[in-house]
């Protein structure tokens, strides 16, 4: 063989080496890139997954964010409401105390009036010598009455009649503009046993009290169509 041929077989080869070299490269190359691409999807992908948690999780705050407004807001107005009809009820009680201070102007229903409450106070205390308290106008009233109610109590409860002094301390007066702000009674009596530890206050306000306490579910639906709980 001779030296042109050696060349010649040389040259082959290196063309050979070359292209093994050069498809190498071309594999590598597309390998690399798909690779590449593969990774770079994957990295676009845990992005967006990351942002759509993001959003979701953002989402979510805003809707907590909604219910609780609504809620306070639902609630400030149940609290409206509910502020509303204690102030309708209120002012009820208001003028149905108002009604009361005219009750004492008839004196003849009044002086009736007082002896039931005597009787109902002595029927509830069962004391053979009681207590009596009265507004100072309400002394004479009381004293007409006085008799006349120890009997009927002694009747009903088949006893002799009851001792009943008078207290010198009185009751406060029916509410005036002097006196606005302080304690009143619009009549009645309070009953209490000698010793002091039996006390039954049977005044025109406190049966008020009792009394519309007692009727508070009635008159709450009444006025607003259902019972308060």
């Amino acid at each position: 063989m001779n030296d042109a041929d050696v060349s010649k077989q040389i040259q082959q080869m290196v063309r050979f080496i070359r292209q093994e070299a050069e498809e190498k490269a071309n594999e590598i190359s597309v390998s690399a890139e798909e690779e590449f691409n593969i990774e770079k999807l994957q990295l676009v992908e845990a992005e967006k997954k990351k942002i759509r948690q993001e959003y979701e999780r953002k989402e979510k705050q805003v809707q907590i964010r909604k219910k609780i407004e609504y809620s306070m807001q639902l609630n400030a107005s149940r609290i409206k409401v509910l502020q509303a009809q204690d102030d309708l009820v209120n002012s009820m009680k208001e003028d149905a105390s108002k009604e009361l201070l005219n009750v004492s102007h008839h004196h003849h229903s009044y002086e009736h009036l007082l002896k039931d409450l005597i009787v109902q106070g002595l029927l509830r205390l069962k004391e053979p010598s009681v207590l009596l308290r009265c507004r100072k106008a309400d002394v004479h009233h009381v004293g007409s009455v006085l008799h006349s109610a120890k009997e009927e109590y002694a009747e009903k409860a088949k006893v002799h009649p009851p001792e009943i002094i008078v207290d010198d301390v009185h009751l406060p007066p029916a509410p005036s503009h002097h006196n606005a702000h302080g304690p009143f009674c619009s009549g009645g009596v309070v009953l209490a046993s000698r010793d002091g530890k039996i006390v039954f206050e049977n005044t025109l306000d406190a049966r008020l009290d009792v009394v519309f306490r007692k009727k508070l579910p009635e008159i709450r639906k009444s006025l607003f169509g259902q019972v308060a709980a």
